[in-house]
């Protein structure tokens, strides 16, 4: 067993048990053990570098493993060697990247484009749930109009996904019923019923609005203004927001990469996708600049680049430019382009400037085309890691990824910095939306509202 004594595969046993590795799987683990021993040629295990295990975690991750098959052998790993062996050399190493196992991107996700075929009911017909296919039965030619006018207006595929559901409920309660027989009337029962039944949020009932005026205006080119339901009744709630020791106290609990990640949406004030999205051309060192792609309404903005994360930002890109290499002298090195760049610009699939800033841990394929790229890491991880770190600090504000936003924002209205400029930074199209920091900070009105309790 590569010179490793019956009394270290013993302990190891001992430590899966303490973990609570399922039975079944622990001979799995002591494989996934012998294999990385083997692969390093017999050198002693407190001998390995986290530069020589970041390299064979990449060679695994090329292999195209399913999900948890990935994670096993980083959790194999990192027990044995961190639990049996106590090697000193791998303290360092980013095991919350790694353990996220670079889950793959689901087919509806925002980054992945749909398939150019604007054919009725392209990339939709595989929807599960028995409702869909019962009304897809019945309307499904007006259905499949509905998809190709919103991927004629572009609408992002969480919009389609969106619509179509809602529609489909609503068709789904008039099955017995043409579509001549459907009107406002029927619309404004549907919508009451959502609140009064359902017990929905103001924002669902909204969307479900949103979706059925779209299949009215557009498929049936009929009018439901002038709607009378009941509306439910939205809440006015503050966002959350971290002081500036709490932040701190938040990122000295991450660590690696998702510390790195963190830090930048709170550096910058960029939204989860915005940040995960990240490509190595939109990074200016020189300008100390990050261009924000395609953020929300479609819009580019400039936020600036902290000086703090400029010689981490650095070193993870080496990091990154080497692990391109790598997959370029392996056959991989594609990445996603939007838009149909691929098509126009054939070559740029594997350039540098390209690349995510964040990739996966794995190749992985794409779920639409099939094609084998580096997709962007999950979004889901970060936001696990930002969760752990809040907890870890003992935080009790329910902090999650889009508070180190609210963060941004608020500390640099007290900072003292103009509105405006914040709202360009912010990417908001109304100033309205930024004024909600102004109250977070206890200052509608000039000088500070002072409790009497203080006086």
């Amino acid at each position: 067993m590569n010179k490793i004594s019956i009394e270290t595969w013993n302990q190891f046993q001992q430590v899966m048990q303490a973990h609570r590795v399922a039975e079944k799987a622990q001979p799995w683990y002591v494989k996934r053990v012998q294999q990385m021993l083997n692969h390093f040629g017999g050198q002693p295990p407190t001998e390995i570098t986290c530069d020589a295990l970041n390299q064979y975690f990449q060679q695994k991750g090329r292999e195209q493993l399913p999900d948890w098959q990935f994670r096993q052998v980083i959790h194999a790993t990192e027990l044995f060697l961190k639990e049996v062996v106590s090697s000193p050399l791998i303290d360092k190493l980013d095991w919350p990247f790694w353990k996220s196992g670079g889950q793959q991107l689901p087919t509806d996700h925002p980054t992945i484009s749909r398939e150019p075929d604007l054919s009725a009911g392209a990339g939709y017909h595989s929807r599960k749930g028995d409702l869909f296919h019962k009304v897809h039965t019945v309307f499904g030619e007006p259905l499949d109009r509905m998809v190709e006018l919103i991927r004629l207006r572009q609408y992002s595929i969480r919009t389609e996904k969106t619509y179509l559901d809602w529609v489909t409920r609503f068709l789904g309660a008039h099955l017995d019923r043409g579509l001549s027989e459907l009107g406002s009337k029927e619309v404004e029962q549907f919508l009451t019923y959502l609140v009064v039944r359902r017990n929905v949020s103001p924002s669902t009932q909204n969307l479900a609005l949103t979706a059925l005026a779209f299949f009215f205006r557009e498929v049936l080119e009929q009018s439901i203004d002038g709607l009378e339901f009941t509306r439910s009744k939205r809440p006015k709630r503050l966002p959350v927001v971290l002081s500036r020791h709490e932040t701190q106290l938040l990122l000295d609990k991450m660590e690696g990469t998702y510390e790195l990640m963190a830090g930048l949406m709170y550096g910058t004030g960029m939204r989860l996708m915005e940040c995960v999205r990240l490509r190595v051309k939109d990074i200016d060192f020189d300008y100390s600049v990050i261009t924000v792609r395609d953020g929300k309404g479609k819009k580019d903005r400039r936020v600036p680049l902290p000086k703090r994360y400029t010689g981490p930002l650095k070193e993870h890109l080496q990091q990154v430019k080497q692990l391109h290499d790598e997959d370029l002298d392996g056959g991989f090195g594609e990445v996603f382009l939007p838009d149909a760049l691929a098509r126009k610009y054939p070559n740029a699939l594997k350039e540098w400037g390209w690349q995510y800033v964040f990739p996966s841990a794995r190749i992985s394929a794409d779920p639409r085309s099939g094609s084998v790229r580096r997709h962007h890491l999950h979004e889901n991880t970060l936001q696990r890691a930002i969760k752990r770190g809040a907890t870890e600090a003992s935080l009790t504000k329910q902090v999650n990824s889009h508070a180190l936003r609210h963060s941004f924002a608020t500390h640099l209205l007290e900072a003292g910095q103009d509105i405006r400029t914040v709202q360009e930074l912010l990417g908001h199209a109304d100033v309205s939306t930024t004024m909600i920091y102004t109250h977070v900070l206890n200052r509608p009105g000039i000088p500070p509202v002072v409790s009497p309790a203080d006086f």
